[in-house]
């Protein structure tokens, strides 16, 4: 168990029989009535984000999540195939599972699995990935005093702005959590 006054950003707790990891959190302490923890909640079973404010001192469970690491071999129709890389076992998670994952997933990826007592609850993705330009349009010379951008269109099908003077072929370095340019590899 855990008070909610201990809440850091990235815990993972047990609410109403699912399993969520806190986003954000506040500690609000009106002038009449009593002290409460708003907080802003990700369910790990099926991606949703929920407000829930709690009272203060209020205790809920903790819980246990396990990483493994494991690479991806493959997709077929709306599967994805992985292997756990100690013991070699092979499972597969849907399309639906791994929604924005599958803007930055390649074969032979290593990512680490998240599962908790034995359900496979989705992946961890590392915090940026390499990958190529296959589409964009080319740049206009002398435009550049703006900070302007253009549309890239990497291997994985994701769309993502870049400077101007990215170019097709080149290998650029993409933030996995929201999905924006960071430099040329």
């Amino acid at each position: 168990m855990i008070n909610v006054n201990d809440f850091k950003t990235g815990l993972t707790v047990e609410v109403d029989g699912d399993i969520f990891t806190v986003l954000d959190f506040q500690h609000v302490k009106p002038g009449k009535g009593a002290a409460f923890v708003r907080s802003k909640l990700k369910n790990l079973r099926n991606g949703n984000t929920v407000e829930r404010t709690f009272r203060a001192g209020e205790t809920i469970g903790r819980a246990q999540i396990e990483n493994r690491g494991v690479s991806y071999l493959y997709a077929s129709a709306d599967e994805h195939t992985f292997m756990d890389n100690e013991t070699y076992d092979q499972f597969t998670l849907t399309s639906d599972q791994l929604k924005w994952e599958l803007n930055f997933l390649q074969e032979n990826m290593n990512v680490n699995i998240i599962s908790y007592n034995g359900e496979i609850l989705g992946i961890n993705l590392p915090n940026s990935v390499e990958l190529k330009v296959i589409d964009t349009e080319p740049g206009i010379k002398g435009n550049t005093a703006t900070g302007a951008t253009k549309n890239a269109k990497v291997e994985t099908g994701l769309n993502v702005q870049v400077p101007l003077f990215i170019n097709q072929d080149d290998v650029l370095l993409i933030d996995t959590r929201d999905g924006k340019y960071i430099s040329r590899a």
